[in-house]
C-alpha cells in the first residue's frame, strides 16, 4: 500500500513531462512555422476581401 501512491505520484509526474516535452515542441514548431501560416492567412484575408 505504501508503494502505490508513490508509483501513483510518478506516473502523474511522467504525463506532466510528457505534456511539457509537447508543449515545446508545439512553441517550436509554431515558431518556425509562424511566418509562413501568417502568409497563408494574409493571402486568405486578401481574397476575401
Amino acid at each position: 500500500m505504501l508503494f502505490a501512491a508513490k508509483e501513483k505520484g510518478q506516473g502523474l509526474v511522467e504525463y506532466a513531462l510528457i505534456l511539457v516535452l509537447i508543449a515545446v515542441v508545439v512553441i517550436a514548431v509554431l515558431s518556425l512555422m509562424g511566418p509562413a501560416i501568417a502568409n497563408i492567412f494574409q493571402e486568405i484575408m486578401q481574397y476575401l476581401a
